[in-house]
């Protein structure tokens, strides 16, 4: 019977050290969120809204506009010819500039110009057609437009008028 007392004495769900390392694990997991908690809500991470209560209201974002200045692009009217029926697009928009930049983006016009006529010529009507097509072309027309005035000159295209007749 001493041998069945010893055996028993040695397995491993009565030592105390097989515990040890579960009440670390869990200990440290504790402090780890506590301690990522506290550095969210001291707002030493760039979040937005971080250090802000679930109730506090976000601060109004004030975007200063007098540095800026919008500079009109020649309106565009572009014919499509698809399975014998011919369509009109007619597109107008302006372009986003710092007021300091504002005499060399209209300087460029002729060639930004260009560049969206010939973009919105190659498009087929199902590219226009699209439930998302707009987003879609302007991001692609903005890039194309700072391509061609230069990085920097151009913040943003805004579209003023896309119908397609």
């Amino acid at each position: 019977m001493a041998v069945a007392d010893e055996t028993t004495e040695k397995t491993p769900e009565n030592s105390p050290h097989s515990r040890l390392p579960l009440i670390l694990g869990l200990v440290l997991a504790l402090v780890g969120g506590a301690g990522g908690f506290l550095v969210v809500r001291a707002g030493l991470l760039p979040f937005p809204g971080a250090g802000q209560g679930a109730g506090a209201p976000a601060a109004p974002q004030v975007v200063d506009f007098g540095h800026l200045v919008f500079v009109p692009v020649e309106p565009l009217v572009v014919s499509y010819a698809e399975a014998g029926r011919s369509r009109h697009l007619r597109f107008r928009a302006e372009l986003e500039v710092p007021a300091a930049q504002a005499a060399e983006v209209t300087r460029v016009m002729p060639r930004v110009v260009d560049v969206l006529n010939t973009y919105l010529r190659a498009l087929r009507l199902t590219d226009l057609e699209e439930s998302g097509a707009l987003l879609r072309l302007r991001g692609q027309m903005l890039r194309r437009v700072q391509a061609v005035v230069g990085e920097g000159r151009v913040n943003d295209l805004l579209v003023m008028e896309f119908v397609l007749d």
